[in-house]
């Protein structure tokens, strides 16, 4: 059995029992890493130095006794729009090629207190616009499943590194589904956490009022771990909430009796591939034999969710992308005539073109004439797509369906029609605006290719999502499914 097929708390307790070594881990992860990601791309810059001096420090503080922290030892990857003092973040950007950040999120203080060791920065879509992640400025990500099919986005770094096992968990961040759509592609289970219980201090903003950190793993109790670690109030961050953290760890019951499912008829019409309709309509059943109960739902205002997302996401990117002007860090043009021309060429020269359409369309919605008509009338209907959500939560436990309305698409296949691209996150994006958790596990294959399950859950209540995706886990054994590339 592979060091990669064990769970975090098998890990743990193997370090901690002194039957494994850090540097063993360490070693595993890097070797791995070397073998595949010529082929897959999934990282950006490694970290191998400090990660085997860590190493190091940690066996021999497994030397000395004392009690240690949750993550202790274990290797992840960072999304790179996470920012690590003294190691690069570039958001998978030009402009940011240069950048060697002063300090750490705060995400990245909870792995360090938790003694999680950073091996290296994922790639990912440029400042964490795209699902497909050949929007990254440097090199695309190859789907572990297939190399010729994308890992999603703009986790996809962060998924493909699971999938392929160079990572024992990874660190994404969701905007519109950034998160769980690439975990749904690659096979592997990603949580998006409800907007606020995760600090977002030191995650490079796209768009501020949706972007939330949360884990990618190989399987559910993982991702319950890790939230463990990472989730809790920051004073730094106006939106992280304080709320009590439960142990998210206690709710893995494998009980499910009597929990009420809603299956919105939205997420099962038109466009959902049929073996996607046909794999979650399967999920279903096993949710009924173990004592659940669903049924059919609507979310009436669903049709006009990613029309109300990339309104209110690309106002927020335009906004937040300001900052980078040649100014205060990234790149700079060279010798621009003047101020003005600096501005220009740095940002033309900087930025990619998807990043180029969002500020342009984010600008245009906040222009003076057009503010009402597009950015107010995009949040009054957000609104409506909450209250969706809230409504159904008022009869419901839970709400399932499809994280992606088909398995991953080929390379190159839709790169040039954004509009058809922007439409893969039509499951994802309500959630998303509504600011609801949801998870997405593997629920069986189509065409040899993952399909994701998508478990949403009401606000801050993880533990009942984690609940129901971990029973589900375990009476199929979906998580143990392994691409050629594993």
């Amino acid at each position: 059995m592979s060091l990669f097929d064990l769970r975090l708390s098998e890990l743990h307790n193997r370090l901690t029992t002194k039957q494994l070594s850090v540097a063993e881990l360490v070693d595993a992860s890097l070797s791995r890493i070397a073998e595949t990601d010529v082929k897959i791309g999934a990282f950006l810059t490694l970290n191998e130095e400090n990660a085997r001096k860590a190493a190091s420090e940690l066996d021999a503080e497994l030397a000395s006794g004392g009690e240690k922290g949750l993550l202790f030892g274990i290797p992840a990857g960072i999304k790179d729009n996470i920012v690590t003092e003294g190691l690069r973040t570039t958001c998978g950007s030009k402009f940011l090629e240069n950048y060697d950040p002063i300090y750490d999120a705060t995400v990245m203080k909870k792995l360090r207190a938790a003694q999680s060791i950073t091996v290296g920065k994922l790639n990912m879509d440029e400042f964490a616009m795209g699902g497909s992640n050949e929007n990254s400025a440097y090199h695309p990500v190859r789907n572990p499943w297939a190399l010729d099919r994308v890992p999603g986005g703009s986790s996809g770094g962060s998924a493909a590194a699971v999938a392929a096992r160079q990572a024992y968990f990874t660190l994404g961040s969701d905007t519109g589904g950034s998160i769980r759509q690439p975990a749904a592609y690659c096979g592997v289970v990603g949580l998006k956490p409800t907007y606020g219980l995760v600090s977002r201090f030191g995650l490079v903003a796209f768009a501020s009022s949706l972007d939330q950190i949360g884990p990618i793993t190989k399987n559910v109790e993982d991702s319950a771990y890790v939230l463990q670690a990472i989730a809790g109030h920051d004073e730094r961050d106006s939106t992280s909430a304080n709320v009590d953290i439960p142990d998210y760890l206690s709710a893995l019951t494998g009980d499910v009796k009597g929990l009420k499912i809603g299956v919105p008829r939205e997420y099962m019409g038109k466009g959902i591939d049929p073996q996607v309709k046909e794999r979650v309509l399967e999920a279903l059943k096993v949710f009924e034999s173990m004592g659940a109960h669903w049924e059919e739902i609507s979310l009436p205002h669903t049709d006009y969710a990613v029309a109300t997302y990339y309104l209110l996401a690309s106002s927020e990117a335009s906004s937040n992308l300001a900052r980078f002007d040649g100014v205060r860090y990234g790149v700079r043009a060279s010798n621009p005539d003047n101020l003005l021309d600096m501005y220009r060429r740095s940002r033309s020269e900087g930025f990619g073109p998807e990043v180029k359409r969002r500020i342009m369309l984010g600008t245009y919605a906040l222009s003076s004439g057009y503010y009402d008509a597009y950015y107010k009338k995009a949040q009054q209907v957000r609104t409506l797509i909450k209250r969706d959500f809230d409504q159904a939560f008022e009869k419901y436990d839970l709400i399932i369906g499809p994280t992606a309305p088909t398995p991953a698409f080929k390379i190159g296949e839709q790169v040039g029609d954004p509009l058809t691209m922007y439409l893969n996150d039509i499951c994802t994006i309500p959630v998303s605006l509504a600011g609801v958790p949801a998870i997405s596990i593997p629920c069986g294959t189509a065409d040899g290719l993952p399909v994701g399950l998508q478990i949403i859950g009401k606000h801050f209540d993880e533990a009942t999502v984690l609940r129901a995706a971990h029973a589900f886990e375990s009476q199929t054994g979906f998580h143990n499914l392994r691409p050629a590339l594993s």
